[in-house]
């Protein structure tokens, strides 16, 4: 049997500008780890991880990589489940180091640009895991999901959480006042000054538009600021 290799995405990734140039498309961060540096003590992530939809689908001895790990609360999650295999990176230093303060035998990384370090094809899963919601234009989502997919195995395994729009009179103001800032509507910016997105179902189908689905629910979450919203996990295979 193949085992699956869960290559796990958690913290949230904003303003990472794509140049494309002689052919190839680089993702750097512009300022958004400052932000995430600045918050790294302060903040809990509250998103659940579903093991009822992971375990099913990742062996045990999958070799596991959470891209964007923040602290790595996850990771370690996975763990007590019994994965032994487990890898972190994260642009924000201090994330890192938090996650280090707490865990040894976890390779936590801290990385400068969204290219990973993995050659392609060559990682059997993927978790975004809270990831997207942080980074609000479209094809900065989408040279993420690329990555995700140069590095994926065919049939490889990819784990999304993350945010769907809110229908309620708080949300629905920040959408229209953030949509004539950021010309896409359900962009907001925090007091703190992080800038997130909830998404529409139809921008959620064109993330996963070139894998099998294997499980889709909507759920409500409870946000590091402890507001309620709307909410989805999502598991499916690299067609």
């Amino acid at each position: 049997m193949r085992y699956l290799t869960l290559f796990y995405v958690f913290t949230c990734y904003d303003a990472i500008k794509v140049d494309k140039s002689m052919g190839s498309c680089l993702i750097k961060m512009i300022k958004q780890d400052e932000y995430w540096n600045e918050v790294a003590n302060k903040k809990e992530f509250t998103t659940p991880f579903q093991p009822e939809l992971f375990l099913t689908h990742v062996n045990r001895d999958a070799t596991i990589l959470d891209y964007g790990c923040g602290y790595g609360r996850t990771l370690f999650e996975l763990r007590r489940y019994g994965y032994n295999h487990l890898y972190g990176v994260d642009f924000s230093a201090e994330m890192i180091k938090r996650a280090k303060s707490h865990e040894s035998e976890i390779d936590f990384q801290v990385i400068q640009s969204g290219k990973l370090p993995f050659s392609n094809d060559s990682l059997d899963a993927v978790l975004l895991f809270a990831v997207l919601t942080c980074v609000y234009k479209d094809e900065e989502q989408d040279a993420i999901l690329n990555e995700i997919k140069r590095v994926l195995k065919p049939g490889g395994i990819i784990y999304i959480n993350d945010f769907l729009l809110n229908s309620d009179e708080r949300n629905k103001l920040r959408y229209e006042k953030g949509v004539n800032k950021y010309h896409t509507y359900g962009v907001f910016e925090l007091p703190d000054g992080a800038i997130l997105r909830h998404h529409s179902e139809e921008r959620v189908k064109e993330w996963v538009d070139q894998f099998e689905t294997l499980e889709y629910k909507k759920l409500e979450y409870t946000t590091m600021n402890g507001n309620r919203s709307n909410g989805l996990v999502y598991s499916g295979k690299l067609n």
